[in-house]
């Protein structure tokens, strides 16, 4: 896994701005602490930064192949699973190789069948290529958006990173924050392309960018397709088995230290269960727990049951070589982790302390291990959240924001009344759900029933399971982890969207299907587990420890945060009782340090 950045400037003379080039690559030092390499041409510059996992030795990057009619260079983050295939499909073509990394497979595939390379990969990735053969640099981004990329349109070209800072660190891009990116902010949906700052874009999921002299042109190359399923349920079952076999073999390879991220539930069981059955040696598992957090766990609106006794289940039946990473409520609210969490995310997400213990999660991992395998994107692609089987997944928004929400259009945050007023929040995510709803494909004859699962499966997989993969992305990589999705392979994807709701549920339950595919490596605990949610501190003192942050921050006076939040609001919350605290009073505080924070890490203009 890396970081990659760089500049198109089809009217300047690059090899005069190294420095900036140079400055861009080390925002991304932290994805990539194993390497640095840039590659300068007068009109294009291409910075990145390595964290080796296959062919450690060979697979350096900018890498280059010079043709007839010029160079062609490519600057690659991720994983191609299938790699090995086309490398022999591309030998029986007549290619050469002078290294035996997946990158050499990506760079000799757009030699052979240039833009269509992407129809013959899976995996995670974003690269870029520059052709010097026509003077175009093409943008590519995984079909399921697992791997981050952005780009800035400039007066003269383009500017492009795996994350925002790189792009920021160039003197052309501006940091100006309008309405328009405050908005998403607020609302636990991620609208495709959107990126906090003005002017900038993220590359869509299976989407093609080609940058010319001309302009700037987007392409779709994949897109969740409804089309006929006509398996029974034996043979439903057997094919999901057989396809979560394969992409857990395909990603357990490495030539480094792997391992297997377990929490107890269901999904991260199956896949720890699956590695095991496959791997020669001991398995590592790793989870996150909190001081006393099972003694004293309180069943609560989203979370029956804490996660240790399951975990202790999976661990005894796999035999892995097991650490519980237990964390206290003084680590959680250090402000240096906060801020550590904000610069791996740049932008002031306010999911508190979920962050930070995800990013001490990934740091002691780190310390053991430099792949792990993780479970996100079951729930969404097998309806595995209770709002998939509660009447309320009928009203017209985003199922996940009304069940959570009591109905409404999601919670109001904590802003300046004016500011809240110009947000018009309920309008805007009423557009947004109208826009994700309007670009799901349907069967013709399709049910009503079947139609709306659909559409909610739909919703989940293009605007929820964006956000938890840019969660889990920058936090693995904040500290040179490389977190690869078994449940965002494209096939299993393709296949399990379009197996109808009634085999996905068939007993009532949610995740049937997946439960009864992978039965076979799960204790009877897990299999039979209600699903409960990434683990959450209950500990008042979290909250108290807040309360006296916002307290404090209360007595600057001229502190720009307060340009977006209301200072009632600060004083009011901070005086509460931290034991009777609503669930969206302690969000909210993690909101507002969030801010507090970003604004003096980035230093943004708000044009509001």
């Amino acid at each position: 896994m890396c970081g990659i950045t760089g500049w198109v400037a089809y009217d300047s003379d690059l090899t005069l701005r190294r420095e900036v080039v140079d400055a861009m690559t080390a925002t991304m030092s932290l994805r990539g602490p194993d390497e640095c390499g840039t590659w300068v041409r007068p009109h294009v510059a291409l910075g990145h930064r390595r964290l080796a996992v296959i062919d450690l030795p060979g697979g350096r990057q900018p890498m280059t192949v010079t043709t007839p009619r010029g160079e062609v260079a490519l600057v690659y983050s991720g994983e191609a699973y299938n790699f090995a295939e086309l490398r022999a499909e591309l030998t029986a073509l007549g290619h050469t190789w002078r290294t035996s990394s997946d990158t050499e497979v990506v760079l000799r595939g757009y030699l052979e069948w240039g833009d269509a390379v992407v129809d013959h990969l899976g995996g995670m990735y974003a690269f870029a290529i520059w052709d010097e053969r026509d003077n175009r640099l093409v943008l590519v981004r995984d079909r399921m958006g697992v791997k981050p990329l952005y780009y800035l349109s400039t007066p003269d070209g383009v500017l492009f990173g795996s994350e925002p800072k790189a792009i920021l660190a160039n003197p052309l891009a501006p940091r100006v924050v309008g309405v328009e990116g405050l908005r998403e902010l607020t609302v636990f949906t991620k609208s495709p392309g959107w990126a906090l700052w003005r002017g900038m874009r993220e590359v869509e999921p299976g989407t093609v960018v080609t940058v010319t002299r001309d302009g700037i042109r987007a392409r779709t190359y994949w897109k969740l397709d409804a089309r006929p399923h006509t398996d029974d349920r034996e043979a439903t079952v057997a094919r999901v088995r057989e396809l979560m076999t394969d992409t857990v073999r395909r990603q357990l390879v490495a030539d480094v230290p792997r391992c297997l991220l377990l929490s107890g539930g269901l999904d991260s069981s199956a896949i720890t269960g699956l590695a095991a059955a496959r791997l020669d040696e001991r398995v590592r598992t790793f989870s996150v727990d909190f001081v006393g957090q099972e003694e004293n766990f309180r069943p609560d609106w989203v979370r029956d049951t804490p996660d240790t006794p399951y975990i202790r289940d999976v661990v005894r039946r796999i035999g892995s070589d097991h650490r519980d990473v237990v964390l206290d409520p003084a680590a959680l609210t250090d402000p240096e982790l906060r801020r550590a969490v904000l610069r791996a995310r740049d932008i002031p997400v306010g999911l508190g302390e979920l962050d930070m213990s995800l990013l001490l999660l990934f740091k002691a991992i780190r310390e053991e291990s430099t792949v792990a395998l993780s479970g996100e994107a079951a729930d969404e692609l097998f309806g595995g959240y209770k709002w998939f089987h509660d009447d309320r997944v009928d009203v017209d928004t985003f199922p996940w924001i009304a069940y959570l929400n009591g109905g409404n259009a999601g919670h109001v945050p904590p802003f300046e009344p004016g500011l809240l007023a110009e947000l018009e929040l309920d309008t805007y995510v009423a557009d947004q759900y109208r826009t994700a709803v309007a670009r799901v494909d349907h069967l013709d004859g399709e049910s009503a029933r079947e139609a709306r699962m659909r559409t909610i499966c739909n919703l989940h997989l293009t605007r929820m399971v964006p956000l938890l993969l840019d969660r889990k992305d920058r936090a693995s990589m904040a500290v040179g982890l490389e977190v690869r999705v078994p449940f965002c392979d494209h096939r299993l994807v393709e296949y399990v969207y379009n197996t109808p709701w009634s085999l996905k549920s068939f007993d009532g339950k949610e995740k049937s299907l997946l439960r009864l595919a992978v039965e076979h490596v799960l204790p009877t605990s897990v299999r039979d587990r209600v699903k409960s949610p990434y683990p959450s501190i209950q500990d008042p003192v979290y909250a108290a420890a807040l309360q006296q942050q916002v307290k404090e921050v209360t007595t600057e006076s001229g502190h720009r945060v307060f340009d977006l939040v209301d200072r009632a609001w600060a004083h009011r919350v901070s005086e509460l009782d931290p034991t009777r605290m609503a669930p969206t009073d302690r969000v909210d505080l993690d909101r507002f340090l969030d801010l507090y924070h970003w604004i003096d890490l980035y230093r943004p203009e708000f044009a509001l």
